[in-house]
This record gives structure tokens, C-alpha cells and sequence, in this order.
């Protein structure tokens, strides 16, 4: 099997599993599979930390209007009505007024916490250390742990207008946000190694990794127009930070020794090559100071 490191830019991202056999095209589509549904994990478990805090989301009509526009419009939140948590809750304002307000009670955020950090856990970054290969099925694991979690504090069901939900229904709709940027289109998604694009059509893994199947590789995952990525670096941080630490030392050394080279030792009797010449002629105990 071929362990591929998939990074996006500089940034090392998931571990991924394939065979020589496996054809260009269908690799970047499981790949950008599992890379766009980490960041959709990554946007429902920052969504769900909000509606831990501050309950559902207002509908779009409520949303930024304020409470005394919402008051003489005569709009009313029904699904926030509908949609209560099990338990009952507490009403904490929502700072920047996109949640009702309607905060559960403090076992059921507890939940709501412990779900979204096993999820995070799942998906992490740190799993490229541990040498975890991720899958599809991961990804999936991860979004059915959350959606459960959802439906034991809202048994009712969010409001058909919350991201959360939309995003579990894979309805959501991302454009004019951040997170739009981040997603990957399949269809147009590219895929590097060595610096050079692997071409999707009639191209197999090992036109481009070589006949070991044995091996591990890191591919990095763009979107098209975006242009090469830049090549891995010589070395990694580590080991540039333990050549600093060499070349520290080794200057430290020769400083040391530039100190240590003193030749003071040159006016010792003993040194003096002289020295026995003046003992045989009586000469070695000489003064030529004049006696106080």
C-alpha cells in the first residue's frame, strides 16, 4: 500500500491510504472527499459550541434586526418555540444576536462538549504523527456522533433554518463566507507531487510514485488557479533547528579557544631557549635594576 501525506499548501492535513493501481482521478476525488468533510466537522462542531451557549438560530427574517425592529414588525421565532432542549434551559443573550438565547441546561452542554471534542479528535491534525490513516468512514463516524448528540438535546429537531442542520443535511450554503474558500471543488480539484501536477486523465499512481508499492509520499491538494505549491523544504524544523544548535555550539567553541590562546608562558624561565647557555656562563641571577 501507498501511505500518501496530504497537505494543502504548507499545511499537513490527514494520512491516506491507496494502491499503484489506483487511477489519478479517483484518488483526488477520495481525497477532497475526506478533506472538504473535515471542514464541514470543523464547521458543525464550532456551530454546535454556539448553540451550547446561546440555543437555535434566529430564522433569516429575525436575524440582525434588533429587539425593538422584531417587536414592531411583529415577527415571532415559532421553530425557536418548537425547538427546546431537553431538560429546559436558561436564557442567556446572544452578544451578537444570531442565537435566541434559549442556553441549555448544564448537563445536556456538557454533551454537546464532549461530542464536539471526540469529533475533533477524530479528524485531528495531530493523527499525521500517530500514523492514523483516515477514511471515509471516519469522517462519517464523526458526523453521525454529532448528529446524535443534536437529537438527544433537541429531540423536536433544530429549525430547518440552523447551519447545524443544514449542514447535516448537506444543504448548507457557504457563499460569501470564509469556509467557501477553504472547500475544494472536486471536479476541478488538483493534485502534486515533486512539484508537478499529476494529470487526472489515463494516469495511474505509479506513472508517477514508481513501481514500490511499499512507500509513503506526500501530495499536496489545490484548487485549480491557484498555482504550484511551493516544494518541500530540505529539511524540517526540527532538524533545522538542531543544525542552528550546532553551528551555536561550534562557535561557542571557537570562541573559547581564541580565549584560551594565550602565550604568556613564552617569558617562563623555562621557556627560554637561551635559558641553560646563561647558567653555564653565570649569568642566570643577573639584575640590571639598580639595588634600592
Amino acid at each position: 500500500m501507498v501511505i500518501i501525506h496530504v497537505k494543502n499548501k504548507d499545511q499537513s492535513q490527514f494520512l491516506y491510504e491507496t494502491t499503484l493501481d489506483t487511477s489519478i482521478d479517483d484518488l483526488v476525488v477520495q481525497i477532497v472527499a475526506i478533506y472538504n468533510g473535515r471542514l464541514k466537522i470543523q464547521r458543525i462542531c464550532a456551530e454546535m459550541e454556539e448553540l451550547a451557549k446561546y440555543g437555535t438560530l434566529y430564522p433569516p427574517e429575525i436575524l440582525g434586526l434588533t429587539p425593538e425592529q422584531v417587536e414592531e414588525l411583529k415577527l415571532v421565532d415559532h421553530d425557536g418555540e418548537r425547538c427546546i432542549p431537553s431538560g429546559g434551559f436558561t436564557l442567556v443573550k446572544d452578544p451578537i444576536g444570531r442565537r435566541n438565547g434559549k442556553q441549555p441546561k448544564k448537563d445536556m452542554q456538557d454533551l454537546i462538549k464532549k461530542s464536539v471534542n471526540e469529533a475533533k479528535e477524530m479528524i485531528s491534525k495531530k493523527l499525521v504523527l500517530q500514523n492514523v490513516i483516515m477514511t471515509k468512514k471516519i469522517i462519517q463516524n464523526a458526523i453521525d456522533l454529532l448528529k446524535g448528540t443534536v437529537l438527544i438535546v433537541y429531540p423536536m429537531k433544530l429549525p430547518v433554518h440552523d447551519v447545524i442542520r443544514m449542514e447535516f443535511d448537506n444543504i448548507e450554503d457557504l457563499s460569501g463566507t470564509q469556509a467557501a474558500l477553504e472547500v475544494i471543488d472536486p471536479a476541478s480539484a488538483q493534485i502534486w507531487f515533486c512539484g508537478k501536477e499529476m494529470y487526472r486523465d489515463k494516469k495511474f499512481v505509479r506513472d508517477y510514485v514508481g513501481k514500490f508499492e511499499n512507500c509513503k509520499v506526500i501530495m499536496k491538494i489545490s484548487n485549480r488557479g491557484e498555482g504550484a505549491p511551493s516544494r518541500e523544504p530540505i529539511m524540517n524544523e526540527d532538524q533545522r533547528k538542531q543544525m542552528m544548535l550546532h553551528a551555536y555550539r561550534k562557535q561557542e567553541e571557537l570562541k573559547k579557544l581564541a580565549n584560551d590562546d594565550d602565550d604568556s608562558y613564552l617569558n617562563s624561565s623555562w621557556a627560554d631557549s637561551g635559558n641553560l647557555k646563561r647558567a653555564f656562563h653565570g649569568l642566570d641571577n643577573i639584575s640590571w635594576r639598580p639595588r634600592k
